[in-house]
C-alpha cells in the first residue's frame, strides 16, 4: 500500500503464536520481531497467544516475520477469521486433557511407591513389584520423554535462542531427578534394590502437576475469552435473499452489498442495512443495551445480529462481512484483549531476567546443601535445588496483566463500552476531568416541542390553530419547524385538508404561508414586528422567561394578530443527570463544553447537574480548551459525538465517542459508548480503575509467591512435586482473580 508520496505505508498483521509457556516466551518472541529490520513494533500478548506485529512490507514481508518467530522455537502463522478462539481454546483443551490423563495413570503408582521411602510409613503394605526400580523406570520413562517431551523442546530452542524460559527450569529440575534415579537404579544392579534414594516420583509428579495447571489455566482463560465468544455466538449463519425474483437461503457470508434480505419475524438481522419494505420493532440490546425494542420502518437502518419484532423487514445490505457494526465491534474488543498496558513492562523487565537468576540460585542452592548443610548428601542437595527450579518459575507474573485485560475490556465489552486497546483501559483510572459535549451527549441531539401557549382570543378554535401552525411549518426544512410538526403530531393535530399555499420562508427570521385562507405568520419577535404584529407585555414576559431557561421561542400570528408562542428545545437525556453525579461520585471534575449560548449552556448545565461551564466556544476552540486544562495539569477526557468533536478527542488523554455519534468522532476516540448515554462514562472509569486494582493485585501476590516460595524451597521446606503443585496452582490462582472483573457490576 503506497502514501501520496510513493512512500510505502506500515503494514500490521496479528500472528497466532503457539508453544509459549511463561512470559519469558513472549519477551523473547518480542524482543526478536523487534530487532528485525523494517519491523516498526512487536507485541506480544501471551494470555490470547498472539502477535501484533507492524512492518514496513517494503523492507520485510510477512512470511519473514514468521520465519523469524519459528526460529526462535515457535510456530506461527497469520491469524485467520475463520479460526475463532474458542474453537483454538477447545482444541488446546482437549490437546492438555489427554496429556494429563495418560500422564496420571503413569504417576499414580509412582506416587503409592513415594510412601515406600519413608521410615514411618513402613504400615502400609506396599508389593514389592511397585518398590522395583526398573518398573519405576518403565512408568517413569514415557512420561519424562513423551508427555514432558514438548518441555524438552521449548528449552532447546529456548537454549538456542540464547535464552530462558519455563521449560529449561522444568526440563532442568526433571532430567535431574530422572538421571540421577537412572545412575542409581543402573548402580544396584547386583546389589539391593530396597531403600534406593529414587526420584522417578518426583520427575513424573511435576509433569502431571504442571499439566494439570496448564489445563486449569487454559479452562480460565477460556472464560475470559466470553466475551468475544458471545459476540461471536450473536452472528447470523444464514440470511434469506431475494434474487432473480425468488427468495434463496444462502449462508450469511455470500450476502453481497446491494442484496435485499429478507428478514422473518423473530430471526436475527444478518447484515447491516436499510430498509426498503415493511415495518417492525427490533430489539438492539446486543448494540445500545437498551431493553426496549426500536420501531424500524422504511428508510430506517438496522444493524446486523440485532432480533427481529413480529413484523416482516426486507433490508437492503449496506455492509456485510467484516464491514457491519457487529464485526467491527468483535475487532476491536479482540485487539484491546490482545493489546498491552504500559504496567505489563513490569512484568516483562522482570520476565527477561528472572529465569538466569533462577538458575543461578538453584546452583548456589545445590552447592551450599552439598558442601554445608548436609555434606556428601547429592540427593538431598538435588532434590532442594530441584524445588527451587520449579516454585520460582514466572508463569503467574507473566499472566498477571494480560488475563485482567482480557477479563475487564470483556466484561466492559458486555456492558457496551469498547475500549480500543489496553492502554486506553490503563489511561482511564488516571482521569481527573470530564468534558461533556451538550448536543447529543448530554442532551437528545434533536430539538423537541416542549410546550405551547395559546392566546385567549384563540382559545375557543385552539385545534385549529394548532392545525394551522402545523401544515404551515410542514413546509419548512428547519429543524425547529421539523420538531414543531412532529410534536404536533403526537399531539393528534391533524393537516389542514388544503395544505400550506403560498409559503415563504425568510432565512433567520421564520416563515408565513396561507392555511385554509388564513395568512399564517411564525418566527421571531423581530419578524412579527416587521409584519406589525402586536404582542403583548404579558406573553413577552413569558417568552423571555422560556428563553432564560434555555429553550427557543417561536411566536405565531393569525391574520395579523397574535395567536400563540411555541418553546422549542434539545432536552436532556432522561439519564444524563445520574450518570453526572456517578462521574462526582468518583471524584471527577465534570465540565460542559457548547458552541451554545451562555444562557441556553448553564440552562442545560443546571438540569443536569454539571457545575461547570465553557459556552461559546468554536468546534476548532474545544481542542484549545482540553489543552488549557492539561497545561493545567489534569487529565482530561473529552465526550462527544459529532465530526465536530474530533479533534478534542483526538487530544484528550481519552476520548470517549457515543456510540450513536458519527464514524468520524469514533474513530478519533480512544473509547466508544455503544449505549449512546453517559450513564456508561462512568461505568468505563470504573472498570478501568477496577482493572487496574485488580492487576496490581495480581502482579503484588505473583511477586509475594515468588519472593515467600524461594527461601522455604532452599530451605528444604518443599519437595518438588509439591513445589510443581504449587507453581502451577499460582498461575491459576492469577487468572482466576482476574476472572473476577467479570461479575464486575457498578
Amino acid at each position: 500500500m503506497k502514501g501520496i508520496e510513493g512512500m510505502e505505508t506500515t503494514q500490521k498483521t496479528t500472528l497466532q503464536i503457539s508453544g509459549m509457556t511463561c512470559a519469558s516466551c513472549a519477551a523473547r518472541i518480542e524482543r526478536g520481531l523487534s530487532r528485525m529490520d523494517g519491523v516498526t513494533s512487536a507485541s506480544v500478548n501471551l494470555t490470547m497467544e498472539t502477535a501484533s506485529v507492524e512492518y514496513n512490507q517494503a523492507v520485510v514481508e510477512v512470511d519473514a516475520v514468521i520465519t523469524k518467530v519459528e526460529g526462535l522455537g515457535f510456530r506461527a502463522e497469520v491469524k485467520r477469521e475463520s479460526k475463532s478462539p474458542v474453537e483454538l481454546r477447545q482444541a488446546d483443551i482437549r490437546r492438555l486433557r489427554n496429556r494429563l490423563f495418560f500422564s496420571a495413570l503413569l504417576s499414580l503408582p509412582l506416587l503409592l511407591a513415594m510412601a515406600g521411602h519413608f521410615s514411618f510409613t513402613d504400615f502400609i503394605p506396599l508389593p514389592d513389584w511397585l518398590m522395583n526400580p526398573w518398573f519405576q523406570l518403565a512408568l517413569a520413562t514415557p512420561v519424562q520423554f513423551y508427555i514432558g517431551g514438548p518441555f524438552y523442546i521449548g528449552a532447546f530452542k529456548a537454549v538456542r535462542g540464547r535464552s530462558a524460559n519455563m521449560d529449561v527450569l522444568v526440563a532442568m529440575g526433571t532430567s535431574a531427578a530422572y538421571f540421577y534415579s537412572l545412575y542409581e537404579t543402573v548402580a544396584s544392579i547386583g546389589g539391593s534394590m530396597h531403600r534406593l534414594e529414587l526420584y522417578y516420583e518426583t520427575s513424573a509428579l511435576l509433569i502431571t502437576f504442571l499439566l494439570l495447571g496448564k489445563l486449569l489455566e487454559a479452562l480460565a482463560k477460556g472464560r475470559s475469552s466470553r466475551a468475544i465468544s458471545a459476540l461471536i455466538g450473536l452472528q447470523a449463519k444464514t440470511a434469506t435473499v431475494i434474487r432473480s425474483g425468488e427468495e434463496l437461503v444462502v449462508p450469511v457470508e455470500a450476502v453481497v452489498q446491494g442484496d435485499i434480505v429478507v428478514v422473518k419475524p423473530g430471526e436475527r438481522i444478518a447484515v447491516d442495512g436499510v430498509v426498503t419494505e415493511g415495518s417492525s420493532s427490533v430489539d438492539e440490546a446486543m448494540l445500545t443495551g437498551e431493553s426496549i425494542p426500536v420501531l424500524k420502518v422504511e428508510g430506517d437502518s438496522v444493524i446486523g445480529a440485532t432480533v427481529n419484532g413480529t413484523g416482516m423487514l426486507r433490508v437492503s445490505a449496506t455492509k456485510v462481512g467484516k464491514d457491519t457494526v457487529l464485526a467491527q465491534i468483535i475487532r476491536i474488543v479482540e485487539e484491546a484483549q490482545g493489546s498491552k498496558a504500559p504496567i505489563q513492562r513490569i512484568a516483562d523487565v522482570i520476565s527477561s531476567v528472572f529465569v538466569p537468576i533462577v538458575i543461578g540460585l538453584a546452583v548456589i542452592t545445590f552447592l551450599v546443601w552439598l558442601f554445608f548443610i548436609e555434606p556428601g548428601e547429592l540427593g538431598t542437595a538435588l532434590r532442594v535445588a530441584i524445588a527451587v527450579l520449579v516454585i520460582a518459575c514466572p508463569c503467574a507474573l507473566g499472566l498477571a496483566t494480560p488475563t485482567s485485560i482480557m477479563a475487564g475490556s470483556g466484561r466492559a465489552a458486555e456492558l457496551g463500552i469498547l475500549f480500543k486497546g489496553g492502554e486506553h483501559l490503563e489511561r482511564a483510572h488516571r482521569i481527573d476531568a470530564v468534558l461533556l459535549d451538550k448536543t447529543g451527549t448530554v442532551t437528545e441531539g434533536k430539538p423537541a416541542l416542549t410546550s405551547y401557549v395559546v392566546e385567549t382570543a384563540f382559545e375557543a378554535s385552539q385545534s385549529a390553530l394548532l392545525s394551522w401552525i402545523r401544515t404551515a411549518e410542514s413546509s419548512s426544512e428547519h429543524p425547529l419547524a421539523g420538531a414543531i410538526v412532529s410534536g404536533l403530531g403526537e399531539q393528534g393535530i391533524p393537516m389542514a385538508a388544503g395544505g400550506a399555499e403560498q409559503f415563504r420562508a425568510v432565512p433567520g427570521y421564520g416563515i408565513e404561508a396561507f392555511v385554509d385562507g388564513r395568512a399564517v405568520i411564525i418566527g421571531t419577535r423581530r419578524y412579527l414586528a416587521m409584519h406589525q404584529v402586536e404582542v403583548g407585555a404579558s406573553a413577552l414576559a413569558e417568552v423571555s422567561k422560556l428563553e432564560d431557561s434555555g429553550q427557543t421561542v417561536v411566536l405565531a400570528a393569525v391574520d395579523g394578530i397574535y395567536a400563540a408562542s411555541l418553546a422549542v428545545a434539545d432536552t436532556v437525556k432522561p439519564t444524563s443527570r445520574a450518570a453526572v453525579a456517578s462521574l462526582k461520585q468518583l471524584g471527577l471534575k465534570v465540565m460542559l463544553i457548547t458552541g451554545d449560548n451562555a444562557a441556553t449552556a448553564h440552562a442545560i448545565a443546571k438540569q443536569a447537574g454539571i457545575d461547570h461551564v465553557l459556552a461559546e466556544v468554536l468546534p476548532e476552540g474545544k481542542a484549545d480548551q482540553v489543552k488549557a486544562l492539561q497545561q493545567q495539569g489534569m487529565k482530561v477526557a473529552m465526550v462527544g459525538d459529532g465530526i465536530n468533536d474530533a479533534p478534542a478527542l483526538a487530544t484528550a488523554d481519552v476520548g470517549m465517542a457515543m456510540g450513536t455519534g458519527t464514524d468520524v468522532a469514533m474513530e478519533a476516540a480512544d473509547i466508544t459508548l455503544m449505549r449512546g448515554d453517559l450513564s456508561s462514562i462512568a461505568e468505563a472509569f470504573a472498570i478501568s480503575r477496577k482493572t487496574m486494582v485488580n492487576i496490581k493485585q495480581n502482579l503484588f501476590w505473583a511477586l509475594a509467591y515468588n519472593a515467600i516460595g524461594i527461601p522455604i524451597a532452599a530451605a528444604g521446606l518443599l519437595a518438588p512435586w509439591v513445589a510443581g503443585a504449587a507453581m502451577a496452582l499460582s498461575s491459576v490462582s492469577v487468572v482466576l482473580s482476574s476472572l473476577r472483573l467479570q461479575r464486575f457490576q457498578r
